[in-house]
């Protein structure tokens, strides 16, 4: 009878489904799989055919459940088959992959007891089909509803962080923007100055912004990047002008070295400008009273580095890289969201760039964009 051939050789047949699921790529059994998958399994599918072989139809019914299932109410083996989907989920397993475990099982019963040639009942083929079908249904239902909710989580997550993204970049363009209004008045200043100009280019970084978001939704996608090659020089001109506003303001002084103006990158002019503008605003946020924030742009062979030089005192303690993480704040100050050497990161490497940190203990940090090097024409 097959419960007793079972019982008799459950260690040669969960060893077979071990030696079948290490063969296949990515996948390979753990103990919260053998806990709650295989194992039980069989242990579940020999409880259920003892019980028929007594006539105790319900006891069957209750531990592997009906033909085709019950939707209002899991059996025992259907509540382990299902966790035995979660398992791998989280895991990082695919649909496939659940199917596959059970159906390794049905191929190891079926081998072993042709090499025993070990005769089994047409109802016990029944029952064993009956098994098998409910456990996958049940492992893949649970998985199926675990994938998509972690999927509805991730993408609220996205939407979050995109919008995010977006009302932080607002809110530098508009404060740049007040900011220029307030320094015209005080001084009496015509729209045509340097401090007009650093006004003109906020408006039009807030209409690319709102052009960009709007252009994302009508092809649920990324805006397109338009690159152009640039004069090194006259970009960081205009990241003077824009910052010297916020460094005043802050109390700061922001030096800024001379640029060989022969040397030229290729970037998106708007959003690599932002970029640089969400690192100069971390510095001036960060340094401490009475000390320098320095903006240096260079070439290093074929590469353009553009290095903003802080005094904030150092680094905290642990990993670096977390400072880019979306909403991290670095220190007890709250006034921003945690998003801008975010937006920042990700702005350089969609130019082909990278952005990276360096720690000066005691000192200060330099934030450094890396970029490949361009001749102006």
């Amino acid at each position: 009878m097959m419960n007793d051939f079972l019982a008799n050789n459950r260690a040669d047949l969960i060893a077979r489904c071990i030696e079948k699921v290490a063969k296949r790529p990515k996948r390979a059994a753990t103990s919260l799989q053998l806990k709650n998958g295989i194992p039980m399994f069989i242990d579940q599918l020999t409880r259920t055919l003892a019980a028929e072989q007594n006539n105790q139809d319900g006891t069957s019914l209750q531990i592997s459940g009906p033909s085709g299932g019950d939707a209002s109410k899991l059996s025992e083996m259907g509540l382990s088959a299902a966790a035995h989907g979660k398992a791998l989920l989280h895991l990082g397993y695919s649909v496939d992959q659940v199917v596959h475990d059970y159906g390794d099982l049905c191929q190891a019963i079926t081998d072993l007891a042709f090499e025993r040639d070990a005769p089994f009942s047409i109802d016990e083929y029944r029952t064993l089909n009956r098994c098998l079908d409910n456990a996958i249904a049940d492992a893949v239902s649970e998985f199926s509803a675990q994938r998509d909710a972690v999927i509805t989580v991730q993408q609220g997550l996205r939407e979050n962080e995109q919008l995010g993204f977006l009302m932080h970049e607002l809110r530098n363009a508009l404060g740049t923007a007040i900011l220029a209004v307030t320094a015209m008045e005080m001084g009496n200043l015509t729209p045509a100055g340097a401090t007009g100009a650093v006004l003109k280019r906020s408006h039009v970084s807030m209409a690319r912004l709102i052009s960009n978001a709007l252009a994302e939704v009508a092809v649920e996608g990324g805006p397109l990047r338009q690159q152009q090659p640039l004069s090194l020089a006259a970009f960081i001109a205009d990241a003077k002008s824009d910052a010297d506003l916020d460094a005043a303001t802050r109390g700061c002084r922001f030096t800024v070295a001379d640029v060989d103006p022969r040397l030229g990158i290729e970037v998106n002019h708007d959003l690599m400008l932002a970029a640089l503008m969400n690192l100069l605003h971390n510095a001036f946020k960060f340094t401490h009273q009475h000390t320098e924030v320095t903006l240096e742009a260079y070439a290093a062979g074929e590469r353009i580095l553009i290095e903003v030089k802080d005094h904030c005192g150092g680094l905290p303690s642990g990993n670096p890289e977390k400072l880019f993480t979306p909403f991290s704040q670095r220190s007890d100050d709250r006034t921003g969201v945690g998003l801008g050497l975010s937006i920042a990161r990700k702005n350089v490497e969609a130019d082909g760039g990278t952005l990276s940190v360096q720690d000066r203990p005691g000192t200060g940090c330099i934030f450094t964009i890396d970029l490949p090097r361009h001749s102006v024409g």
